[in-house]
């Protein structure tokens, strides 16, 4: 190693944001409002799912599911953002490195299969409304949750597998909020392109084939709500959908910035904000979309304070 000058990484340092000291305080109170809002709703979301039995259908199953996620995956990013801005840096052990990027990519991979197995219920509850119960059975609900948290371990550890095999040589900064891909496959040296060719494969398994379901379940949505006659039917049968429409728009925008796009002459600011809102704002908005575009969910929350304040 000596004589060909190559420093292999022994461990990583996380480094976002540390150029700005005087912004690390303010940033990480913003980051600590943001974490409790999004622990706070999507723990009510929860909550009010369970205690509300109007809301125990398959979409609010499906739901309660996408919460947990969303708590979830911004626990493994945003405690861990918002230490890098108190100690102006973290260093992380290739095993932490490598746990973070499991959870990671677990937990963002079921939100995606989620999102997608919930466009399929709309384009069930919309396009073929007489099935819907038998279609949407139990049983089914749970194969749908059981397969996409299976799916989800499956290719975290593959990624995770291939990603860690690498050689990584360098100081070993990674100018990000967390052990993402990206920005470690800058740090790779050696031969990577096996690893590369599988990590590639499955992620083509996780994000285009969960977009590829939606679209074609929204084309479908879309054809039926053209053929209802009367535009107060159409605007009711598109109000059922519009708030999964509006979580799948802003999270999988971001992802496809993020992943699907060519990497080099990119600005690392630039991928610092857009993780940011992928990895932490958007579990945080969530709820709100959920709970203020969805007539039950705000009906089942005015119930159950009801309830409250009389008790």
């Amino acid at each position: 190693m000596a004589e060909t000058n190559v420093t292999l990484v022994t461990e990583f340092l996380l480094i976002a944001f540390t150029e700005y000291p005087e912004r690390a305080f303010p940033l990480f109170l913003l980051f600590l409002c943001i974490y409790l809002i999004t622990l706070s709703g999507n723990l009510g979301m929860i909550i009010l799912i369970r205690m509300d039995r109007r809301l125990h259908t398959p979409m609010y199953f499906l739901l309660r599911h996408l919460s947990f996620m969303d708590i979830c995956y911004s626990s493994v990013t945003v405690p861990q953002t918002m230490a890098v801005l108190l100690e102006h840096g973290a260093a992380l052990s290739h095993t932490r490195c490598a746990a973070q990027f499991f959870l990671f990519t677990f937990f963002g991979s079921i939100d995606c299969y989620l999102l997608a197995i919930m466009a399929y219920d709309r384009y069930v509850a919309v396009c073929q409304p007489l099935l819907y119960v038998t279609i949407m059975t139990q049983k089914a609900q749970l194969g749908f949750v059981s397969g996409a948290y299976v799916a989800g371990l499956f290719s975290a550890l593959v990624r995770t597998v291939s990603a860690f095999t690498l050689s990584f040589c360098g100081d070993g900064e990674i100018d990000f909020i967390f052990c993402d891909l990206p920005p470690l496959l800058k740090l790779a040296c050696g031969d990577s392109y096996t690893q590369e060719v599988v990590i590639i494969v499955f992620a083509i398994f996780v994000l285009p084939a969960c977009m590829v379901v939606i679209l074609v379940s929204y084309l479908f949505i879309i054809v039926a709500i053209v053929r209802i006659p009367s535009a107060g039917g159409r605007a009711k049968t598109f109000s059922t959908c519009a708030s999964h429409l509006t979580a799948v728009s802003l999270f999988f925008g971001t992802l496809i910035f993020m992943y699907l796009r060519d990497n080099s002459g990119q600005s690392s600011e630039k991928d610092r904000v857009v993780s940011v809102f992928y990895t932490t704002v958007i579990p945080m908005l969530n709820p709100l979309i959920y709970s203020l575009r969805n007539k039950e969910v705000k009906e089942a929350l005015r119930n159950t304070l009801s309830r409250i304040q009389l008790s």
